[in-house]
């Protein structure tokens, strides 16, 4: 059996105010590409299909284009659960009556999980689906009061799905989860407070396939196929070095499955260039220093780190004259806020001009004010002393 599986779309996302609609759509025409070349049996998406509970239309329309796309067009099934960005009623509208088109969502957990059996040519392939669920709702849907963390949830939920598995037949469990030992990224919504939020991976024993979704680095957690595909695109600038890709899987008769990565290329990439103002509005500067390479984009979503020495004026718009789509400007740290406390033992014995020139020489790393610097700061100084004068 051969599927594909993707999570954290995020549809309907804004960074740093930026709609990023178009760039989804883009990357969702690369994965059903992918669809149409690999002809996999089915496509696992599991959660955060939306970024928030209340998506804008376009989200909508960009979901129900894909989804039409892959079901309809291709003839492919879907199986979805949401996520903790989702609403599960808007998630779940709908879903009994395109269930027979192919297109399985499971939105709010059930002591019945729903699963899909998809048949290849060894037999049977169950799929479960285990919707993101808070411990106060699965408490509830499990009747155990016992339930107190997201790791009890998965607990019942596996346990549940297990039931209805035939024993020695294949199996693939979809959810949405912290796996214990995963990487977070800045752009995934924390589940819960201290480890409350964790799972173990052994929750999943049991399954020959287990397709996770929430952290946004593809990545294995435990044994090999316990996997993260990762997000759609990058969501913030700690993922700049992130690879995305969605998972091609072949599953063999015993259940062994053999991965291969297939990357989606955006036709934005975020990055981060750091340099002076010049450097970077002659389209150099770099994270690492080295200088963009030829290949870099200009319309690339970038955060810039400045290295200048004074303020300066109206930077973001000349910033965006080379880079239309820089969405941060910042400038390098010059002064260690807690080192400045040695500085303040001597000021009553110092003078005015001694304080500035020790502090200058702190947050500036010069040794000395310039001649012009010097001749600044004493007339600034002598127009203080006038003032103080006429008062």
């Amino acid at each position: 059996m051969r599927f594909l599986h993707t999570a954290d779309w995020h549809l309907g996302k804004l960074l740093h105010g930026k709609h990023l609609t178009d760039d989804q759509r883009g990357l969702l025409r690369q994965l059903c590409g992918v669809v149409e070349d690999t002809r996999p049996d089915v496509v696992l998406m599991a959660g955060d299909v939306y970024d928030r509970s209340v998506p804008p239309s376009t989200a909508v329309e960009l979901l129900d284009d894909t989804l039409s796309e892959l079901v309809l067009e291709l003839g492919v099934p879907v199986v979805a659960i949401a996520g903790n960005h989702d609403s599960p009623d808007r998630l779940d509208f709908g879903s009994r009556i395109l269930r027979g088109q192919g297109l399985h969502v499971f939105s709010k957990p059930a002591a019945d999980p729903g699963v899909v059996t998809i048949e290849d040519d060894h037999g049977p392939v169950h799929i479960a689906g285990l919707p993101y669920a808070e411990p106060p709702q699965a408490r509830q849907v499990f009747d155990d009061p016992g339930i107190k963390t997201h790791d009890e949830v998965v607990a019942a939920q596996a346990e549940a799905a297990r039931e209805q598995v035939p024993e020695e037949e294949r199996s693939i469990a979809v959810a949405h989860v912290f796996a214990k030992g995963g990487e977070l990224a800045d752009s995934e919504r924390p589940l819960a407070v201290g480890g409350a939020e964790t799972v173990r991976a052994s929750r999943f024993d049991g399954f020959d396939y287990v397709a996770l979704g929430h952290l946004h680095r593809r990545q294995q957690v435990g044994e090999e196929h316990i996997q993260y595909s990762g997000s759609l695109m990058k969501y913030s600038f700690d993922e700049v070095r992130h690879d995305k890709s969605v998972h091609l899987v072949e599953m063999n008769a015993e259940g062994t499955c053999e991965i291969r990565r297939i990357p989606l290329t955006p036709e934005r990439d975020l990055r981060r260039v750091e340099g002076t103002l010049s450097e970077v509005q002659a389209g150099g500067g770099s994270a690492d220093g080295s200088g963009s390479s030829p290949d870099e984009n200009e319309e690339d979503y970038i955060w810039v780190t400045l290295e200048e020495e004074g303020p300066v004026v109206d930077a973001m718009s000349r910033i965006r004259e080379t880079y239309p789509n820089a969405l941060h400007v910042e400038q390098q740290a010059q002064v260690d806020g807690s080192s400045l406390s040695g500085l303040a033992s001597d000021l009553e014995a110092q003078s005015e001009e001694e304080v500035f020139e020790e502090f200058a020489a702190h947050a500036t790393g010069n040794e000395s004010l310039s001649e012009g610097h010097r001749e600044v700061l004493e007339e600034a100084i002598g127009r203080l002393e006038e003032e103080e004068r006429g008062t």
